[in-house]
């Protein structure tokens, strides 16, 4: 996979980026700790055509666009026939209905926050336009919220493939397993809150 993003950037530049980006966010096993880090460290290499604001913007371009493609089928379908459709047919993107039932968890509890906060957390971020839609979302908050969100991400991934040059590779090996400690701990938190307001009726 990485020969063939490499390629991608090397031969269509910022708008390899962008489509890369964009298909990151429609399947995710294609990482984007491995393409912005990549780009980011292409923008380092003496002579190159490209930037690294615009690798950066590119790639934010890219994430947006894809986020908003989430946003509608939870809006025009709902919970109850997406998640069919994820146990049916979600193999092939990668997703079944039980991440759909966790973003949509993610959401009832942070509200507009989960967009921006989600596009941090690894196995949330793809799917957090989702629920989005079927609460109902203004379009204009959830890009808003988006934005913000993918550009601290994008940004993080750019430059730290930027500084690390030919060792970018290096972001996904350990950012990897640090990832899995952070979505475990937020779903302990999660749980935590749960039990917590369950037990406060009992007490009265």
């Amino acid at each position: 996979m990485t020969d063939w993003i490499k390629t991608t950037i090397e031969s269509l530049g910022y708008v390899g980026i962008a489509l890369l980006m964009f298909l990151e966010n429609l399947f995710p096993p294609i990482p984007s700790e491995l393409i912005m880090p990549l780009a980011g460290y292409t923008a380092n290499i003496p002579g190159a055509k490209l930037n690294v604001f615009g690798v950066f913007f590119a790639g934010l371009l890219g994430s947006v666009l894809g986020a908003i493609i989430w946003y509608y089928p939870g809006k025009l379908f709902g919970e109850i026939r997406l998640q069919a459709w994820a146990d049916r047919y979600g193999k092939w993107l990668g997703i079944s209905s039980k991440d759909i039932i966790k973003s949509k968890h993610w959401f009832d509890k942070q509200g507009k926050k989960a967009v921006l906060m989600g596009r941090l957390v690894p196995g949330i971020r793809t799917l957090i336009s989702v629920p989005a839609g079927i609460c109902d979302m203004s379009l204009p908050s959830f890009i808003f919220y988006t934005t913000v969100g993918s550009a601290c991400w994008v940004g993080l991934l750019t430059y730290s493939g930027y500084v690390l040059g030919s060792q970018y590779e290096l972001v996904d090996k350990y950012l990897a397993p640090v990832s899995k400690i952070v979505l475990g701990g937020i779903l302990l938190v999660f749980l935590a809150l749960v039990l917590q307001r369950k037990r406060k009726p009992r007490r009265r």
